[in-house]
């Protein structure tokens, strides 16, 4: 066995992350032999622990917070961002833009190769690329050392080795989702090395199932239940559990078996999924709801939804609550307001540093549909019953999540000054008149769309967060890697396209369309329409139009609607504006730019070019 020089740095406390001291007792940034590394528990908890640092939270891990959205689900117009980039069609550029997650920013050096992973900056972690990568290293570290724990019980091997095969499986599919086949890499590299792209997408999913099957094997329900986590006892909710190894699992199945991957850039029907693995992700997440079952997960009631997302019980603490499966270690407490107000304009919430990122009229009129729980399109078929929308009314009979998540035109968004209650301005009209809270021409303050959304937004007894009031101060909001919504969707997903909408898999009681009807019954919607569930593509673009909603502002979309393979298809090309005057006499979608997104070249963002020149066996994505 090669013997490593290996740093181990202590993590500093970092907004929302675990209390990491008690296990790292050696001095910052000491260099340890591999065998002193791992010869107590507390030793290899601590170098595993580096590994959480290196899973990027997409809300605070840019320089420019607000740009995390990079479906057609928001606009921004400013042309250096990136989530304009990719508009335009420039993933080379995007994939390595200095202010974006994908990347990393570091100041003078741009690049990520100085990134601190303990930085209480998110922004100055490694990028998702760099920090994947380093993760897998560490994993294969940690499985390759597992037997110089002489020291440890069962139990601490256990939990470590548990720990290091789903971080294995997880870096890599953060790599894969955005930039398709990778070869997986199960052992430490030195030297000259040979990794040759596979063939298939699901050749390296299927390697990753085998890492989050051991994963669930070794992985403990509780750290609190345990005799190693007494020793952080409270404080244990962001670290690996068998949930969350069975949560990812299934997903890691799923986004396999999705047209996209199934297609394998070849032909695609949006339709067809690989139903072989989408009955292996229906187990895996069967594996999660059963442990909710027992009263280790819950999903939010309609009154507790903002627990999940910002209105945390105590400063500093974890959002989430009982649906909490997976985070990432957050940023500090200026990062993350900087966050939680991404949707709002800045003159109502007075936060320094913040830019909005307005949700687009498109993505809004497609998926947050009416008060009867069809979406606009079917309601004004009237094949579904009488139609409730009226367009010269396009605020009224909404689905109530659709005035939960959204400032509108007229909302009072802040108490009464000077007498009175300042209310939301977000009208345009074509003459250049405009309200306080809407774009003025390159000013990206104000929205850019006629809406601001709220998802994370911090709102007490009806009142938000203001400049006037200052909220936002007593709570922490953050976007989860992975919440049980989100399992109860790609459950439902993958049981539909391999079973259909009303047949129960032998591993779990709940048919697809009952999943769904959790979610429309917690809004206080009506189930989904009977010959919509009768019909086998009209119940997938509703389960998927839910999923929309459900997740909306969470930067899943970008990645759904790719693999979903509708990306390039003009409805999610087309971003749009709503354009009304003041009195809302007349309203007028107005296109704001229309995205560059061929299939297969735009769905996958390309390689560095010194990647594909490394040997022969590793090519670029299609058109890169």
């Amino acid at each position: 066995m090669k013997n490593y020089k290996i740093k181990l740095l202590i993590i500093l406390g970092l907004v929302l992350s675990f209390s990491c001291e008690d296990y790292l007792d050696q001095a910052p940034e000491s260099n340890l032999d591999q065998e002193e590394v791992f010869s107590t528990f507390k030793n290899a908890q601590g170098f595993v622990e580096e590994m959480y640092t290196l899973v990027v939270d997409y809300g605070t891990s840019a320089h420019t917070f607000q740009d995390y959205i990079y479906g057609d689900d928001a606009y921004g117009n400013r042309t250096w961002k990136a989530s304009y980039l990719i508009d335009f069609g420039n993933l080379n550029a995007a994939a390595r833009h200095r202010y974006s997650y994908l990347w990393n920013w570091q100041g003078a050096n741009y690049g990520t190769s100085n990134a601190n992973i303990n930085n209480t900056n998110a922004s100055r972690r490694p990028g998702l690329w760099d920090a994947s990568l380093r993760g897998i290293r560490k994993a294969n570290i940690v499985i390759s050392s597992i037997d110089l724990m002489v020291n440890a019980t069962q139990a601490e091997k256990d939990v470590i080795l548990g720990q290091a095969y789903f971080f294995r499986a997880f870096f890599h599919n953060e790599i894969m989702k955005f930039y398709g086949r990778f070869p997986y890499i199960n052992e430490v590299l030195v030297g000259e090395f040979d990794l040759p792209r596979p063939e298939t997408y699901k050749e390296s999913a299927l390697a990753a199932n085998e890492d989050y099957k051991k994963a669930i094997e070794l992985l403990p329900r509780n750290w609190d239940e345990m005799p190693y986590g007494q020793l952080t006892l409270g404080e244990n909710i962001g670290r690996l559990t068998k949930g969350a190894a069975y949560a990812f699992q299934g997903k890691n199945l799923l986004f396999a078996a999705s047209p996209l991957m199934f297609g394998n850039n070849g032909p695609m029907n949006t339709y067809s999924y690989d139903t072989e693995l989408c009955d292996m992700a229906v187990e895996a997440f069967s594996g999660i709801l059963k442990l909710g079952d027992q009263g280790y997960y819950a999903l939010a009631s309609w009154q507790n939804y903002d627990e999940v997302f910002w209105k945390t019980p105590t400063p500093n603490s974890w959002p989430g609550s009982t649906e909490y499966v997976f985070g990432a270690t957050g940023g500090n407490t200026a990062q993350a307001q900087r966050f939680m107000t991404a949707g709002v304009d800045r003159d109502f919430h007075g936060r320094s540093g913040s830019e909005i990122v307005s949700p687009t009229h498109n993505f809004i009129k497609y998926n947050f549909g009416m008060a009867n729980g069809l979406s606009i399109e079917d309601d004004l078929s009237g094949k579904y019953g009488p139609t409730t929308y009226d367009p010269s009314k396009p605020f009224d009979n909404r689905d109530p999540r659709f005035y939960k998540w959204h400032i509108i035109d007229g909302d009072v968004v802040a108490p009464k000054t000077n007498g009175k209650h300042r209310v939301a301005q977000l009208w345009y009209e074509n003459s250049g008149k405009f309200g306080e809270h809407r774009s003025r021409g390159n000013d990206n303050q104000p929205s850019t769309t006629g809406y601001m959304h709220t998802k994370f937004y911090p709102k007490v007894d009806g009142e938000y967060h203001s400049k006037w009031n200052n909220i936002i101060a007593q709570y922490i909001g953050m976007r989860l890697h992975m919440r049980l919504t989100d399992v109860y969707l790609m459950y439902a997903e993958a049981l539909h396209a391999s079973k259909g909408a009303t047949t129960a898999p032998a591993s779990y009681n709940l048919t697809a369309e009952a999943a769904i009807n959790l979610f429309k019954n917690r809004a206080g919607v009506p189930n989904v329409h009977p010959n919509i569930v009768a019909d086998n593509n009209k119940f997938m673009d509703e389960l998927r139009r839910e999923r929309s909603v459900e997740l909306s502002y969470e930067a899943h979309r970008w990645v759904d609607i790719r693999r979903w393979g509708v990306a390039h298809l003009d409805r999610y090309k087309r971003k749009l504006a709503l354009d009304f005057p003041q009195d809302k006499s007349s309203f007028t979608e107005r296109l704001l730019i229309e995205r560059i997104c061929d299939y297969p070249q735009h769905y996958w963002l390309p390689f560095e070019a010194k990647q594909t020149q490394i040997y022969e066996g590793f090519p670029q994505n299609p058109g890169w």
